[in-house]
């Protein structure tokens, strides 16, 4: 009848890429916790673990890396404002994907 339907299509495409989004800055945090530096698509030097386990973090810090490099593109280096716009569009789906993915996890545990 017209009414608020929770589970809109919507609603589920925002609850799943905020859940990416607290992911992904979860897991951002916990890296540079632990490593000191922030997570960065730069390519490791080390042991095989340690690349896999650089790689298995930007699964999920990707769409935390895409926009902090994209604000600092913005601000130090005066990218144009449609840089920033399909950074966030790119880190949006991204969120959005890994969000589907957790849920999934989450609701098949």
């Amino acid at each position: 009848m017209g009414g608020f339907n929770p589970m809109s299509e919507w609603a589920a495409f925002l609850f799943s890429t905020a859940t990416g989004f607290v992911a992904a800055g979860l897991t951002g945090s916990f890296y540079r916790l632990v490593t000191k530096k922030p997570p960065s698509f730069q390519v490791w030097s080390g042991s095989m673990a340690t690349q896999v386990a650089g790689i298995m973090t930007l699964v999920f810090a990707g769409p935390n890396v895409i926009l902090r490099n994209a604000l600092r593109a913005q601000v130090f280096e005066n990218r144009p404002p449609a840089w920033l716009l399909l950074s966030f569009f790119i880190a949006l789906m991204w969120s959005f994907l890994s969000g589907i993915f957790l849920l999934s996890l989450f609701l098949a545990a």
